[in-house]
C-alpha cells in the first residue's frame, strides 16, 4: 500500500466500554427507590444499560468519521491503576486490534495520562478516552466564535493534564532565555506555561465574546415576544422538532452533537401570539469536566426562557435514564445561580419519535406530556396549542397609567396583552390588564428605562 493510499483509508477503530460491577443494570421498578413507570422519575439507581451506553459511544465515533469494526462491552471488578482493564483483558484486546488493523481505540471511560500512554504502548495504536472523543466533536461542530473558544479552552485544559509525566523524552533540562522561561526549565515546565498562557488569553477573549452577548441578550430582552427553548438528549430530535415547528432549515441530522450552537427563529401559535423558538445543544451523560462550564454557558437562552420543551426519544430504550441527565444539568444550573429554581413548572414534556413505538410498547408519562412526531408532523398541532394555552395560564394582572402622548406603550400594551379595563382621562389613561410574566418583565423594563 502506497503511503497516499494509506492517507486516504478510513480510520479503522474500536470501541471498548469498562463496564464495573456497580454499573449493571438493575430493574428500578422491582425495587424501592427506583423508577416511577407512571412518571419516570429515577431515584437514586443506576438505569443505563451497558449495551445502550456502547451504542452511544459507537455513534459518538462513527460522528467523526471513524470506521467501527469491533465494538465490546468489557467488565471489570475494579479500576488497574495502569491501564484500567485486567492484564488478560488488556492482551486479548491487542489480538483483537492487530487482526482487525485497528489504528484508533477508544476507551468509553476517562483514563489518566499514565493509563492512556501504557494502552498505546500495549496496543500498538491510538488510544482516546471519552473525553478526548467529545472534544474533537465538539471541535469539529462549533461553529461561533464563542464555542470555538470554549472548545479550545477545554482541549488546552485536557492536555494541560496530560503533561503530567506523558512524554519521558520530552524531561531534559534546557537552558532558558528571559522570554522561554529560566535556566533549567525542562521541556515539560515549558509546555504547560505555554498552555497556561494561551488559557490566560482565550479566557481574557471569552469574557469580552460573553460581555458582547450579554449586551445582545439584553437588547433581546426588550423585543416583546416570549421565548421557548427546546432541550434534550443529543439525537432526542430537538433541531428536527425545530424546522417542522418554524420551517427554518436547521441542521438536524440522525447524529450525535449535530448540533452545538445555539438557534433562534420566530414562531407563531394558534392564538396569534409570536414567540421566539430557540434550538440548543444536546445533553449527553458524563459529559467531561472541561466542558462542563462551556455547555452551560450555551444554555443561557433556557434561563431566560418563558417556557422549556424537554425533547426525548420516546424510543430509545435509555429515556428514562437521558431524561434524568437533562435533570441533572439543569438542576446544576440552579445550583449555580443561573437558573430559576422554578423552573420545572415551566416545561412541556415532549415525548418524540413517536412514529418509532409499536402498539406493544409501554412508556413511562408524565401528566401533560406531549406525544409527537417531528418527522411525521403527528402531534404538532396539538404541542403548539399546549404551548398557546401554557401562555394563557401564566398571564398575570397588573395595572399601569400611560400617558396619552406615550402612543408606543400603549400599542405594546394592546399587542401583547389582554386590556380587560381602560379609563381615560386629560393626560393618562389607566389600563387594568393580563400578561405573560416575561411580557410584564419587559414592558416595567422599558419603562424604567424610559423614565431614566
Amino acid at each position: 500500500m502506497t503511503s497516499s493510499e494509506a492517507a486516504s483509508r478510513p480510520t479503522r477503530a474500536a470501541v471498548i466500554l469498562p463496564w464495573e460491577r456497580h454499573d449493571r443494570q438493575v430493574d428500578p421498578g422491582s425495587v424501592p427507590g427506583g423508577v416511577d413507570h407512571r412518571t419516570g422519575d429515577t431515584k437514586g439507581y443506576q438505569t443505563r444499560a451497558a449495551e445502550a451506553r456502547l451504542e452511544e459511544a459507537v455513534g459518538l465515533a462513527a460522528s467523526i468519521g471513524l470506521v467501527i469494526v469491533r465494538q465490546a462491552v468489557l467488565p471489570i471488578r475494579m479500576r488497574k491503576p495502569a491501564t484500567l482493564l485486567g492484564s488478560g483483558q488488556v492482551e486479548a484486546l491487542k489480538e483483537a486490534v492487530e487482526a482487525d488493523e485497528v489504528t484508533v481505540t477508544i476507551i468509553d471511560a476517562r483514563l489518566s495520562p499514565v493509563q492512556q500512554r501504557n494502552l498505546e504502548r500495549a496496543l500498538g495504536c491510538k488510544v482516546i478516552d471519552r473525553t478526548g472523543l467529545i472534544l474533537d466533536i465538539f471541535g469539529e461542530r462549533a461553529a461561533t466564535r464563542e464555542g470555538s473558544l470554549q472548545v479550545e479552552l477545554a482541549h488546552l485544559e485536557y492536555q494541560r493534564s496530560r503533561l503530567v509525566r506523558s512524554w519521558t523524552h520530552l524531561e531534559r533540562q534546557r537552558g532558558g532565555f528571559g522570554f522561554l522561561g529560566g535556566p533549567g526549565e525542562t521541556q515539560i515546565e515549558a509546555d504547560r506555561r505555554l498552555i497556561t498562557d494561551r488559557i490566560v488569553r482565550l479566557k481574557r477573549d471569552l469574557d469580552q465574546v460573553r460581555r458582547t452577548r450579554g449586551l445582545h441578550r439584553d437588547a433581546r430582552k426588550r423585543v416583546p415576544f416570549p421565548i421557548v427553548a427546546l432541550v434534550g438528549y443529543t439525537n432526542a430530535g430537538k433541531s428536527t422538532l425545530f424546522n417542522a415547528l418554524t420551517g427554518a432549515a436547521v441542521h438536524a441530522q440522525d447524529q450525535l452533537f449535530a448540533t452545538l450552537d445555539p438557534t433562534m427563529r420566530g414562531l407563531q401559535l394558534p392564538s396569534g401570539r409570536r414567540v421566539i423558538l430557540s434550538d440548543t445543544v444536546g445533553f449527553i451523560s458524563d459529559l467531561p469536566t472541561e466542558l462542563v462550564a462551556a455547555f452551560r454557558a450555551t444554555l443561557e437562552e433556557v434561563a431566560e426562557a418563558d417556557i422549556i420543551l424537554h425533547v426525548r426519544d420516546v424510543a430509545h430504550p435509555d429515556s428514562v435514564a437521558q431524561r434524568g441527565d437533562v435533570i441533572g444539568v439543569l438542576d446544576g444550573m440552579v445550583r449555580d445561580e443561573t437558573l430559576d429554581p422554578e423552573w420545572p413548572g415551566r416545561v412541556i414534556e415532549v415525548m418524540n419519535k413517536a412514529d418509532l413505538l409499536t402498539e406493544l410498547d409501554v412508556v413511562p408519562m408524565r401528566d401533560g406530556a406531549e406525544i409527537i412526531s417531528a418527522i411525521t408532523g403527528e402531534g404538532l398541532d396539538h404541542l403548539r396549542a399546549s404551548i398557546d394555552q401554557r401562555m394563557i395560564k401564566s398571564m398575570e394582572q397588573a395595572q399601569y397609567r400611560v400617558a396619552v402622548q406615550d402612543g408606543a406603550a400603549l400599542a405594546w400594551l394592546y399587542a401583547h396583552s389582554e386590556v380587560i379595563e381602560r379609563a381615560d382621562s386629560e393626560e393618562t389613561i389607566s389600563l387594568t390588564v393580563r400578561l405573560l410574566p416575561a411580557d410584564k418583565a419587559r414592558f416595567d423594563r422599558q419603562q424604567a428605562e424610559a423614565k431614566a
